[in-house]
């Protein structure tokens, strides 16, 4: 059973960190293009994968519990999980940015480019970056 969780943890981390990284780091380019319907795909793939990323919070947490052994107690472990949260609530907040930027360039309005929403998307998604390697480092390298 547990190595079966793990399957499923490592592959929801591989199939949907990496996607929505990506999708995420992509969209600020594509604003300063004002190309909407690029956008509107990036927002929805954006929604999509950050949905599925819920998947490894929850067979990472499956998997913890099966293997026991005061695992989810662990430093290293308590890190990770929150950095996911926090991870959780940046993706939310870029996808409210991206859903507002697809509004911006969609109007007739010339006045709002979404200059703000693309410098908030660019930092957090960064931002997000760094916390999945740090997720990623403390998954690998784990110390008593």
């Amino acid at each position: 059973m547990s190595s079966l969780l793990l399957w499923l943890h490592i592959g929801f981390a591989i199939f949907t960190i990496g996607p929505v990284t990506a999708a995420t780091m992509a969209a600020p380019r594509v604003i300063r293009n004002k190309n909407v319907s690029a956008l509107q795909f990036i927002q929805r793939l954006t929604r999509i994968y950050s949905l599925g990323t819920l998947g490894v919070f929850v067979f990472g947490l499956a998997l913890g519990a099966v293997i026991g052994q005061g695992l989810l107690g662990k430093w290293y472990m308590t890190a990770s999980m929150t950095l996911f949260i926090v991870a959780a609530v940046l993706l939310v907040i870029i996808d409210r940015d991206l859903r507002t930027a697809v509004r911006a360039l969609s109007s007739e309005s010339a006045e709002d480019d979404a200059k703000v929403q693309n410098g908030r998307i660019a930092a957090i998604s960064g931002l997000l970056s760094v916390i999945w390697l740090v997720i990623l480092f403390l998954m690998v390298v784990p110390t008593g």
